[in-house]
């Protein structure tokens, strides 16, 4: 494999320089947390430091489990973060001489990878005037007698819409008839507005789910994540990837991943809160600004509106917002998408960091 750097990871805000941004509206996850903001106490000092579970901790893997209808901790395949499983997933599943088919846009590491290593890729592109709804029969359409794979985000990153759980149904009918895996990477799913829908590896040993702490909890930097499958012979395959790669996870990160999940109701009861009084703010504000266009996120703490600017003036917009204004937005680029689409995080920021952001946009957006 010839690795290439992502756009998303070359251009990220820890790239450029946090002390450098005083607006950071490009982040996909609620606010990173401290382990006293979560109320979390732990006694780590008697911890052995040992080679833990090769799946992850039996405790953190029940935990993880509970959240679906017939799933237990031998499901479970506790990863380094969501990235780690993606990652596992592509490079256990597919060669060249395999087919996937991939909703776009999309986190770039759904796409980089198998790009990498050489697969072939049918894109279902997701329109903005069509509201970025997905039409399962055009996966339908894709599939070839070579579909290894379809690779879905569900809520979707980075417009924040929703697939429907007939829907859902739908794309697991699709691959059980073509006898290829489906991927549902459901790193929003604690984010969901409305009921989430249920894992997508509870309704089928075809599918597979994938999350991680680092959206809905706010710790990316333990780097836990997991997937989730009822075929054993695929966990076990997925295992031996893991175990090439790194053995093991740290035992540190997944004792503080159990510790937090213990919270989890009230975790999200406040997050629920919060976000949904962020996303007023960026609602008034679209309603009130002609240059920006919008489709409401139903779930996570992203979206993806649109700005009224020409191709050749896109460039100088997002160079005068982040020189001149110190505002930081993520780019239609980083995911396939022209720039005058941008992923808006409105939970990462702080209430008054996002409303000098979005009132930056404006600024620049009328200055270039």
């Amino acid at each position: 494999m010839h690795y290439k750097r992502m756009p998303i990871e070359a251009e990220s805000p820890e790239e450029f320089g946090y002390d450098r941004i005083s607006n950071n509206l490009s982040e996909s996850s609620i606010k990173d947390k401290t382990l006293q903001q979560l109320n979390v106490t732990l006694d780590i000092a008697g911890l052995v430091l040992f080679y833990g579970d090769h799946k992850g901790l039996p405790e953190l893997r029940e935990q993880i489990a509970a959240q679906g209808q017939g799933l237990t901790a031998d499901h479970v395949l506790v990863t380094a973060g969501a990235a780690g499983a993606l990652f596992m997933i592509a490079t256990a599943l597919l060669t060249k001489e395999d087919h996937l088919v991939v909703i776009r846009p999309n986190y770039a590491t759904n796409i980089e990878t198998p790009k990498t290593i050489g697969a072939q890729i049918s894109f279902i592109d997701l329109h903005f005037e069509d509201g970025f709804a997905l039409d399962t029969q055009r996966i339908a359409a894709a599939i070839t007698p070579a579909t290894k794979l379809i690779s879905v985000t569900v809520p979707h990153n980075p417009t924040g819409t929703m697939i429907t759980q007939q829907q859902m149904q739908e794309i697991i009918a699709i691959a059980e008839k073509a006898g290829c895996y489906v991927l549902f990477d459901e790193t929003y799913r604690d984010l969901s507005f409305n009921t989430p829908l249920p894992l997508g590896a509870s309704l089928s040993p075809l599918a597979i789910s994938v999350s991680s702490m680092s959206k809905a909890y706010g710790v990316p930097g333990i780097r836990t994540g997991w997937l989730i499958t009822q075929n054993n012979s695929l966990l076990q395959l997925l295992l031996a990837a893991k175990e090439q790669i790194g053995i093991c996870g740290s035992v540190i990160d997944e004792n503080i991943a159990s510790s937090i999940l213990k919270k989890r109701t009230e975790l999200m009861q406040e997050n629920h809160l919060r976000i949904q009084h962020k996303l007023a703010i960026v609602r008034e504000w679209i309603q009130q600004e002609p240059m920006i266009s919008w489709i409401p996120p139903q779930g996570g703490v992203v979206c993806f509106p649109r700005i009224d600017l020409p191709d050749e003036k896109t460039a100088a917009f997002y160079e005068r917002l982040l020189h001149q204004h110190k505002t930081y937005l993520a780019p239609g680029h980083w995911f396939d998408m022209p720039d005058q689409y941008f992923r808006l995080g409105y939970d990462w920021p702080t209430e008054q960091e996002l409303r000098n952001g979005l009132a930056a946009i404006s600024a620049a957006a009328r200055e270039v």
